[in-house]
């Protein structure tokens, strides 16, 4: 049965679900708040520099090879993936460099460097990756979990992968450096979540990017947004660019469409939402059609952390610095700095960074002899008491300041473009609830089906898409929940 979907929001949850619906023969139409598409892929173009906005680390390549296999195109002939080696570098609070990539006997000599007994240690790490990876990815991901009793059908598996340690616990079980600690459980910062509360089922990121490496998509992550957006407009789909969602119109408990803030009416057989969960529920939806999503269920719901990030190019190039395309720079307080973040909610003085430099593998990031990044600090979201209109300028200055000091010499007088975003930018631009970067947080008690479901619980016809429904944030994760939400549409 040919149906007419509408999906909100044109992030890469939106889009994928848009293309692969297109592929099943219906009408599709992506309606966008802002005036371009990708959500928080967003590109921002200064002064002859594209910076992106987010996602960076593109894993799994083949999720985005499956949507135009299945439109009958092929990948690359919209947009260019080259892997990035090494995956990270990743500096301690010394400034010394470690790197990994997918190379096992490179990665124990760089273990070799710092402790040579944790070699062995990483080995058996590697080997539980595997199957947390199989059970986890392969089979779990791309399965809704609909029914408490789908959680219980894989409830012993979880046991047995130990779940229900932290992943800095589980890696702590085989490597004893404290560094390499860190540098070997930070991966759940890159969803949302505290390597001290994040389910150990995380871990399995680490063999995911050993399994199919890191890339970067030449022209930077915004080329990905175009070549989806090409693909679908080649299928018959429409992209709505200006267009906020007022309202999604529920008759008899079914979901029949929407109300722009202009006050246009666009009916559909079936609504998606890439727009924020709970902001979808708490603004989109009216009360008296949510009898499980309350309110006061979205408040007590736990939501990840949020982001600073700066912009930032510079009229000359770095190319003598010790720095590798993604850069990952952690401070001297590990678990107290998480704690304030994500438990405290306070703004602390020192920060650990995560420092993106497109156009060491990428010149055309940037007019010619200059360089482009973006650097990004891990914050509380809007529940602390941080006065970001205040803060905002000061935080930039700090950073800065240390980049300036630690890697990047006289780096503030050299810059000649730069924009910043805050908590506020991710409630107020992003719709996303309390500022939070990437939605619901993926602890144990927030996953699988305990995740708000990607096929709505209190109105029919409705769906979920994105970082905040199963199985979770990261490119991975929302590429995923395209493909769950694509079948729960055909079985109707």
């Amino acid at each position: 049965m040919k149906k007419d979907i509408i999906v909100i929001g044109s992030g890469f949850g939106g889009l994928a679900t848009a293309s692969r619906l297109l592929s099943k023969g219906h009408n599709v139409k992506v309606f966008e708040k802002r005036d371009k598409p990708g959500g928080r892929a967003y590109v921002y173009e200064i002064n002859g520099f594209k910076f992106d906005g987010g996602p960076t680390v593109i894993t799994a390549p083949f999720m985005f090879d499956d949507i135009y296999e299945a439109a009958g195109k092929k990948r690359e002939d919209y947009f260019e993936l080259v892997p990035c080696d090494p995956f990270y570098r990743i500096f301690d609070h010394h400034g010394e460099p470690f790197d990994y990539n997918n190379d096992h006997e490179f990665i124990l000599s760089e273990i070799d460097k710092r402790n040579p007994s944790d070699k062995k240690g990483y080995g058996e790490f590697i080997k539980t990756t595997k199957p947390i990876f199989e059970k986890g990815f392969v089979e779990l991901a791309d399965k809704p979990f609909l029914k408490f009793t789908d959680m219980l059908k894989v409830a012993p598996d979880l046991i047995k992968l130990q779940s229900h340690k932290s992943v800095y616990k589980y890696v702590s079980q085989f490597i004893e450096d404290d560094f390499l600690r860190r540098a070997f459980s930070f991966h759940p910062l890159l969803v949302g979540g505290n390597p001290f509360d994040t389910t150990s089922i995380y871990s399995m990121i680490h063999y995911l990017e050993r399994e199919w490496g890191v890339h970067y998509a030449m022209g930077g992550t915004g080329s990905i947004v175009n070549g989806l957006v090409k693909l679908i407009e080649e299928q018959g789909g429409e992209i709505h660019l200006n267009s906020e969602i007022d309202e999604i119109l529920v008759e008899n408990g079914e979901a029949k469409g929407i109300r722009l803030k202009d006050g246009t009416v666009h009916n559909a057989d079936i609504v998606v939402s890439n727009a924020d969960v709970a902001f979808t529920y708490k603004n989109l939806i009216d009360k008296k059609h949510r009898k499980k999503y309350t309110d006061r269920k979205i408040e007590r719901t736990k939501y990840s952390m949020s982001l600073f990030v700066i912009y930032f190019g510079t009229k000359k190039r770095y190319n003598d610095t010790n720095l590798e395309h993604h850069n990952i720079i952690l401070s001297e307080r590990y678990k107290g700095l998480l704690e304030d973040i994500f438990r405290k909610k306070k703004l602390s003085d020192d920060f650990s960074l995560y420092l993106h430099m497109p156009t060491k593998t990428d010149p055309s990031m940037a007019p010619e002899g200059h360089e482009a990044f973006y650097v990004l600090s891990p914050v509380p979201h809007l529940d602390g008491d941080v006065d970001w209109n205040e803060m905002a300028p000061k935080y930039r200055d700090a950073i800065m300041q240390f980049l300036e000091d630690n890697y990047l010499p006289d780096l503030q007088e050299n810059i000649v473009a730069e924009h910043y975003i805050d908590p506020l930018h991710f409630q107020n631009d992003l719709n996303s609830f309390k500022g939070s970067a990437f939605s619901v947080e993926p602890i144990l008690t927030q996953s699988a089906w305990f995740r708000p479901h990607n096929r709505s619980e209190d109105v029919d016809d409705l769906y979920f898409v994105g970082a905040g429904t199963h199985p979770g944030a990261g490119l991975p994760g929302v590429l995923s929940s395209a493909k769950i939400a694509e079948d729960l549409i055909e079985e109707g």
